[in-house]
């Protein structure tokens, strides 16, 4: 299926929409144990069993729509599914709540691992939307490294020290709002070493 446009809000619909349908879930679920086929499961839980097929959902539309899914959003998905899947399964959220410590643990360690044979990964995946010199990307993705690995340092953090409000916010609001932050700080990376848009790595 060939790469197709569509309309940014909706693609960032799809993106978002089920992170804030967990939360809206959680926050109508939460304080409340469910009896559900002779077991007894918080509300936690119950926002994790519809979060994970609304992913699935989401996800296979973004790809329906545009052709195309990033090896991000693959293993994103891959992951909720698997570690979703074990918190409902063994009802216990502990699981769910690591699932964003290896998502940055993984991707840091993949972009580091790059880094080491002297590449930038990051490039690979990311310039046809930030188009950069070599240079630039070596520097963004060492930068970008260093804050997955920060990431995946406070989830860990967040979730053992803080209550699932806490952290349920966090993942929520957080994450969305540190990655956003992180980008704008690259602005003057981003001028220095920007190309235009056919220069960028092949």
């Amino acid at each position: 299926m060939s790469k197709k446009k569509i309309n940014p809000i909706l693609k960032l619909s799809l993106e978002i929409g089920p992170v804030l349908a967990f939360f809206v879930l959680y926050s109508r679920l939460k304080g409340q144990d469910y009896t559900l086929f002779g077991a007894s499961y918080e509300g936690f839980i119950l926002a994790t069993a519809a979060f994970v097929p609304i992913l699935i959902l989401s996800t296979g539309l973004l790809w329906w729509l545009t052709g195309v899914l990033s090896k991000m959003q693959i293993v994103t998905l891959v992951l909720v599914i698997l570690f979703g899947g074990l918190s409902v399964w063994f009802n216990d959220p502990r699981f769910f709540k690591t699932k964003p410590t290896l998502i940055y643990l993984l991707f840091g360690s993949v972009l580091g691992f790059g880094l080491l044979r002297g590449r930038s990964y990051l490039a690979y995946v990311m310039h046809e939307a930030i188009p950069l010199a070599s240079e630039g990307w070596m520097i963004l993705t060492r930068r970008v490294t260093a804050f997955f690995f920060g990431l995946a340092l406070t989830n860990e953090v967040i979730w053992r020290s803080f209550s699932t409000d806490v952290w349920v916010n966090f993942k929520t609001f957080g994450l969305t709002i540190a990655i956003f932050a992180f980008f704008m700080s690259q602005g003057q990376l981003f001028t220095k070493y920007g190309l235009p848009k056919d220069d960028g790595p092949k």
